[in-house]
């Protein structure tokens, strides 16, 4: 398998306080890849190793084979990121920013005044291009912020908390856009505090914290080995001398609670032998696990900590 991004015991120390310890990450090409943890966890810190602006304690990163440290313009210029902190000139019109921002990779001037406008018509920008950056609400310059990282094309993109602080349509928006381009063979590594974005966008997902992947892998597989989902059965009156059989369970005020991993499959089988049992069922209503519960579980904390 060719990998879009490699660390091999990747560590970063900030005097004595160590901010990755020893990571190893192994993000395919064309994969959309979550990169999840409280603050404070070394997101940031990962992301700005392998942009070329935090310095490696020790270990090594790499950019579709190109060493960050030693192959650095060559690294740098496979990667598009945004950043969770907004920054461009708020004097520039939009046209001009993203021209600018092209030129930095070499792209001549009409071929990036095309990209500029291709991407300002995506993401809904183009009645704007001559409104300076100050002059727009917080999410038109996110979306701005993105086109930055698109404009000259690169195979890989990374994105630091891309939808924070944008509405519930223009972050619907968003998901579309990248998950359209990752088909079309983007490597996309995000990191988010919207758990439920990882979970709609993410083939894989690392749970970072304290500086450590604590747990690698698909979000329908994590959930399902570590979450706990719920069967929760309404009954007319549950006689406490009745048992389920093969069944981890308690009962509440005349209602189950019956733990499986499987509930869609389990759930026939179960009325099945509630029938059996001459239980009259007044409601039935699945709990399945989430992301953000094995995120809880893992780390201890939630994801905004």
């Amino acid at each position: 398998m060719e990998y879009a991004i490699t660390t091999d015991n990747l560590s970063k120390n900030y005097g004595t306080f160590q901010a990755l310890k020893g990571i190893d990450l192994r993000i395919p090409k064309g994969s959309f890849y979550g990169l999840l943890g409280p603050n404070g966890a070394g997101k940031t810190t990962t992301i700005g190793i392998l942009t070329g602006l935090v310095n490696i304690t020790s270990g090594s990163a790499s950019i579709l084979g190109y060493d960050v440290v030693k192959q650095y313009k060559k690294s740098r210029s496979l990667v598009g990121v945004s950043p969770q902190e907004l920054n461009f000139d708020p004097f520039f019109p939009l046209d001009e920013l993203l021209m600018l921002q092209a030129g930095y990779y070499g792209i001549k001037r009409k071929d990036a005044r095309d990209r500029a406008m291709e991407l300002l018509k995506q993401f809904g920008l183009e009645s704007k291009i001559n409104v300076k950056m100050r002059q727009l609400s917080g999410g038109m310059k996110r979306r701005v912020q993105i086109a930055k990282a698109l404009v000259h094309d690169p195979p890989i993109i990374i994105l630091d908390e891309p939808t924070a602080g944008v509405d519930i349509e223009l972050r619907h928006m968003m998901w579309d856009y990248l998950t359209k381009i990752n088909k079309e063979g983007k490597t996309i590594l995000l990191t988010t505090h919207y758990i439920e974005e990882a979970e709609k966008l993410c083939d894989t997902v690392a749970i970072i914290d304290q500086g450590e992947i604590v747990i690698e892998g698909n979000p329908p597989d994590l959930i399902r080995k570590m979450g706990k989902n719920m069967i929760c059965v309404r009954v007319n009156e549950w006689d406490t001398k009745k048992t389920l059989d093969n069944w981890d369970y308690t009962v509440v005020n005349n209602q189950l609670h019956i733990q499986t991993k499987t509930p869609d499959m389990d759930m026939p089988v179960l009325l099945n032998q509630l029938s059996k049992l001459q239980v009259q069922v007044l409601e039935v209503v699945v709990k399945k696990s989430s992301l953000e519960e094995v995120f809880i579980k893992l780390t201890g904390k939630s994801i905004n900590v």
